[in-house]
């Protein structure tokens, strides 16, 4: 667990081994006065909101959301999950830590968490997170701070209560049914390695948060879903999965140009196109 705050600026560790190619991103903006104005390249912004973020940040934050959403919990689990994992990593699935803590929760092995492979894979590391929460009496209702700290055991118990309002609307924006609540932008990806090898890939990390897919010719990868929370993690994955293009019903967006209304409806099937 994490016992001492960490430092921001150092690298953080690789997000998804079953990715062929890995982006790695550094770096951390939370920008709360930048409403109204174009979004920076390179980063999330929230409809509505001033609330910006990394790449990196929404992947880690949607992963969160997509396993507390798996497990059929209320939005209240990922405003939780999101504000501690905010506290201990800043939503950065670190390769360090205080004594032998690692990973988006800085979970220690030597205490139980798992093993070092484990507790730095995201999936893995907010389920045993959820597993704790769960357990304890009034999670759903109790302040933020003593509930985190039931979990995690901080030497900062009170540390976790500053990130509430972001876990709110962060967690709003994952898990709402509206559309484009979440849009990145940064420079369209250059295309590494055989499409249908990238493309298989990108299929084996949706199969484990997003829904099931089916590969498709020239880089497609399309999965049946439900709705806008699907949607909404593609767009957070989209760098990290180097996709051109997301599109559902009749939205579509881009790493340059955001969401967009398009004159074609492709129906209620989440459509991912790799860079080839």
């Amino acid at each position: 667990m994490r016992r001492r705050k960490k430092r921001a600026g150092r690298m953080a560790g690789l997000w998804a081994p079953l990715l062929v190619v890995v982006v790695a991103v550094v770096g951390l903006s939370w920008d709360t006065d930048s409403q109204g104005v174009p979004p920076v390249a390179g980063r999330c912004t929230v409809a509505g909101s001033a609330l910006t973020v990394t790449n990196e940040q929404a992947a880690n934050a949607a992963t969160i959301a997509a396993v507390a959403r798996s497990r059929g919990l209320p939005e209240r689990a990922t405003v939780v999950a999101l504000a501690t994992a905010q506290q201990e990593s800043r939503l950065r699935n670190l390769a360090y830590g205080d004594r032998d803590s690692l990973g988006l929760f800085q979970q220690r092995p030597s205490q139980g968490w798992g093993s070092p492979e484990q507790v730095q894979d995201p999936v893995y590391a907010t389920g045993k997170f959820l597993d704790g929460l769960v357990q304890v009496p009034g999670w759903e209702t109790g302040r933020l701070t003593e509930v985190a700290q039931e979990v995690q055991r901080s030497g900062f118990p009170e540390a976790y209560q500053q990130w509430e309002e972001m876990g709110t609307v962060l967690a709003g924006a994952l898990l709402g049914t509206g559309p484009a609540a979440l849009s990145c932008t940064y420079s369209p990806p250059q295309a590494a390695g055989p499409v249908d090898d990238r493309a298989a890939a990108v299929a084996e990390v949706v199969r484990r948060e997003a829904g099931s897919p089916t590969v498709q010719p020239g880089g497609v990868v399309a999965v049946g879903v439900t709705g806008w929370p699907e949607v909404t993690w593609a767009v957070a994955h989209a760098q990290n999965l180097q996709l051109s293009e997301v599109r559902y019903t009749n939205w579509r967006w881009t790493p340059t140009d955001g969401w967009a209304q398009d004159a074609e409806d492709v129906g209620a099937v989440l459509r991912l196109q790799l860079a080839v």
